[in-house]
């Protein structure tokens, strides 16, 4: 099996996964209408100068990318279960094939989510220059990157039964924690943030708001995080086909 055989298959298979939409794609899109659909109307969302509907488009928008890729991991720890990963490896896909099918779906999928939640924040209202959509959407994209690892580092870690509330989980503490739901300007949980890839995430995310990208220290945390989990993405692939 070829490297973008092996892609296509993966892609497709994604794209097919009705449960998969609902829950990753669906989900943050019917979040946002709850919540910005009422207040539509809301030019100055908590002193910021913006709209409410802007403010969690773009919130929405790393809650969505996020979720879409580490939940990758599902899908890798359902085909752990049922011996595929296995299989695979009686075949001549390479690990590098491996890891850039799993990648390049999880890209699909959240630039998916992605699209979606710009269509439901047009609809509301929502309107930005073109420089600003492609910076917002450039930055997310590099932001996400060490999501994937950690997308396939749960999947080759934790089972299926497990995979679920793990991932909900860290989904939900990781968008607290970043100020996802409420702006954190200060204390314990600010400074927490700014050491965290996801804090980072939603600040590429404001980039549409406050015109400015990351500054040094958001690329330094976003490199370091992505050649950790990259590593222990690829401990936790080798721990995992090591075994009998």
């Amino acid at each position: 099996m070829s490297g973008w055989i092996y892609t296509r298959y993966e892609l497709l298979r994604a794209f097919r996964a009705r449960r998969f939409f609902i829950f990753s794609l669906g989900f943050p899109v019917v979040l946002f209408f709850v919540i910005a659909g009422p207040n539509r109307k809301v030019h100055n969302f908590d002193g910021l100068g913006v709209s409410l509907p802007l403010y969690y488009m773009v919130s929405l928008a790393s809650f969505g990318t996020m979720m879409a890729m580490i939940s990758s991991g599902a899908r890798i720890a359902g085909e752990r279960q049922a011996g595929w990963t296995r299989q695979l490896r009686i075949t001549p896909l390479s690990v590098r094939a491996y890891f850039r099918a799993k990648v390049l779906t999880s890209y699909a999928m959240a630039i998916t989510s992605l699209v979606l939640l710009y269509i439901a924040g047009v609809s509301l209202g929502v309107s930005l220059p073109a420089h600003s959509w492609l910076a917002m959407s450039g930055l997310i994209l590099v932001g996400l990157l060490p999501f994937a690892a950690l997308g396939i580092t749960l999947g080759h870690l934790m089972t299926v039964e497990s995979i679920g509330p793990i991932t909900g989980g860290t989904v939900s503490l990781l968008a607290i924690v970043s100020g996802t739901w409420f702006p954190i300007t200060g204390g314990f949980l600010h400074d927490l943030g700014q050491c965290l890839p996801s804090y980072w995430l939603v600040q590429a995310g404001r980039a549409a708001i406050t015109g400015q990208a990351w500054g040094v220290r958001g690329w330094v945390v976003i490199a370091a995080w992505t050649v950790a989990l990259t590593a222990l993405a690829g401990l936790a692939y080798r721990r995992d086909t090591g075994r009998v």
